[in-house]
């Protein structure tokens, strides 16, 4: 029997989950299961990593945190709904320093976890993948190598993969505090949204 596109997600989740490869993050679990959204996405974000308070306590990402609620703003601006897209990160599971704070995935981890998310965009097949921050668009050179950063290129279209790419700034407090507001976020969100009317109008 063949199986189908939610069956063989479920595997690879049932895999991620069991993986012990990174040393530092052996006691920690994937946050990959059905919880990370739809499997047939107008749009698939990728980030970092689960966050302490996020994505690793609730297990669903950016769910439970103020880079969550600011995400959800994002979204809402938008109107794209958490039932119309899928998120995944770099590294599946939660890196921390030894003060139990958030990290950086190290590279070694990012070079470890990066056949599943090139698994997971293979299963899943979107048609837009949006990066947020620049260890999610230097997580998918292993899988297709570019030449973009997120310095010269956060909030422009360009192709990758085969796919549509729209490279974005992480929403934590931090990134946003940087830019001093939302504003510049909301303007790359209403590209990403100019890319999705103009794909349901080629439909």
């Amino acid at each position: 029997m063949r199986l189908s596109k939610r069956d063989h997600f479920i595997s690879l989740c049932a895999e991620a989950q069991a993986c012990r490869v990174c040393l530092n993050l052996a006691d920690k679990t994937a946050v990959l299961s059905e919880l990370n959204g739809t499997l047939t996405p107008k749009v698939m974000f990728i980030a970092e990593a689960p966050g302490r308070q996020g994505g690793d306590r609730t297990r669903r990402p950016f769910y439970g945190d103020k880079s969550g609620e600011n995400f959800q703003m994002l979204l809402d601006s938008i109107g794209l709904r958490r039932e119309e897209i899928f998120i995944t990160n770099s590294v599946l599971c939660s890196p921390r320093t030894v003060t139990d704070a958030n990290r950086k995935p190290t590279r070694l981890e990012m070079r470890n976890c990066s056949s599943y998310l090139r698994r997971v965009i293979e299963l899943i097949d979107p048609p837009i993948i949006a990066t947020l921050g620049s260890v999610a668009l230097d997580a998918i050179k292993v899988i297709e190598p570019h030449a973009l950063t997120l310095k010269t290129s956060a909030g422009t279209v360009s192709r990758w993969n085969g796919r549509t790419l729209v490279p974005l700034y992480h929403p934590s407090p931090q990134v946003i505090a940087a830019q001093r507001g939302m504003i510049l976020q909301l303007e790359h969100f209403r590209r990403l949204g100019q890319v999705l009317s103009g794909m349901a109008d080629n439909c």
